[in-house]
C-alpha cells in the first residue's frame, strides 16, 4: 500500500513538473519572438544606426585632398570603410563603425604610422 502511494506520489510530482517545464518554455520563446520585433523594430526607427565611435584621419577645406586621403586609406585597409563628408566648411574623412572607444584605440594605434594626425571621434555607426 505504501509502495503504491509513493508511486501515485511520484507521478503527480513528475506530470506537474513536465507541465510546468513546457509552459515555461512557451513563455520563454514567447519572450524571445517578442524581443526579435522589438528590435527589429527599434533598427527600423533608427535606421540601423547607434552610437559608436569613428577615427577621423582627415579634415580640411579641399575635396581633392579628402578624396586622396580616403584612396590612400582604402588601399592600404581594405578590410575598414573609409566615409568621406562634407561637415562646412571641411571635407572630412572618417574610418570604421566601432561599438566601443577600446576598439577604436586599437585600430587608431594601427593606423597612426600611416596617418599621425588621426584621433577618435564619437559618431553614429552602422549595425
Amino acid at each position: 500500500m505504501k509502495v503504491l502511494k509513493l508511486i501515485h506520489l511520484l507521478g503527480i510530482v513528475f506530470f506537474t513538473n513536465v507541465c510546468f517545464a513546457q509552459e515555461n518554455q512557451l513563455t520563454t520563446q514567447l519572450k524571445v519572438k517578442e524581443l526579435i520585433s522589438k528590435k527589429a523594430e527599434y533598427h527600423r526607427i533608427t535606421g540601423g544606426e547607434a552610437d559608436g565611435f569613428r577615427i577621423k584621419i582627415h579634415f580640411g577645406v579641399d575635396r581633392n585632398v579628402a578624396s586622396a586621403v580616403r584612396s590612400k586609406f582604402s588601399a592600404k585597409y581594405s578590410d575598414i570603410n573609409a566615409i568621406e563628408d562634407y561637415q562646412q566648411p571641411n571635407f572630412v574623412v572618417v574610418v570604421g563603425d566601432f561599438k566601443t572607444k577600446l576598439e577604436a584605440f586599437e585600430w587608431l594605434k594601427k593606423i597612426q604610422s600611416d596617418f599621425p594626425n588621426a584621433f577618435i571621434v564619437k559618431s553614429k555607426i552602422r549595425l
